[in-house]
């Protein structure tokens, strides 16, 4: 996969040397997430981050492991952005296999791991069919955002799924107004509201354009 608007801008596959970075990028971009803030216990912030570091890691290295779609950003070698996919092949939810329970109950504990477990499970449930992805993360670095490229990495990702004929679109949990608005301005409908506890937001979802009526 490479998707080029200029010469120093790209979107291409990572790489394993790539994974670090990428946890960096995560973490810092999803370290106000209302999702992870309530899961994790942003009380006790020390606490807070050394979960959200592992739970990170954790999804991370699942991703890898099952050989799911991670697109990287690049500003010519540099990483600056990435955006996650996976495809309801892989394990979600109360089938996510006991390597990924396990490690993530050692780095979040029982009750985060539950409500992961759970929001993973109502995502599937709200997706129009079984033939779908669900973006997991899609982020930049700090330094990088209110640039655009948070549009063009998205459209990159929209891109190579217009090219999987096995997909129908792909769905994302949004719960921030400005990341809606983002959304929607790429094509991505709303299927309605979807909360997590007291976390709540809309279930969005970009249809493949070979499968519209």
């Amino acid at each position: 996969m490479e998707h080029q608007t200029k010469e120093r801008f790209r979107a291409v596959y990572l790489t394993a040397e790539d994974l670090r970075v990428a946890a960096s990028i995560l973490y810092n971009a999803y370290h106000d997430d209302p999702f992870f803030m309530q899961t994790l216990g942003y009380e006790d912030k020390v606490s807070y981050e050394q979960k959200l570091r592992a739970a990170i890691r954790e999804e991370l290295n699942e991703l890898w492991q099952q050989e799911q779609t991670l697109v990287g950003w690049f500003d010519e070698e540099r990483l600056i952005g990435i955006a996650c996919v996976v495809s309801q092949h892989a394990p979600l939810g109360e089938a996510k296999n006991w390597h990924w329970r396990l490690k993530m109950l050692l780095g979040t504990g029982w009750q985060s791991t539950q409500m992961m477990l759970k929001k993973e499970a109502q995502i599937l449930e709200h997706l129009p069919g079984k033939a779908c992805g669900i973006l997991q993360f899609i982020a930049l670095a700090p330094t990088e955002q209110g640039k655009g490229h948070g549009q063009q990495l998205l459209k990159a990702v929209q891109s190579w799924c217009d090219d999987q004929p096995e997909l129908d679109g792909i769905g994302v949990f949004v719960s921030h107004p400005l990341h809606k608005h983002l959304f929607q301005s790429n094509g991505f409908e709303s299927l309605g509201p979807i909360h997590f506890d007291k976390v709540e937001g809309e279930l969005m979802f970009y249809r493949r354009p070979s499968n519209e009526a």
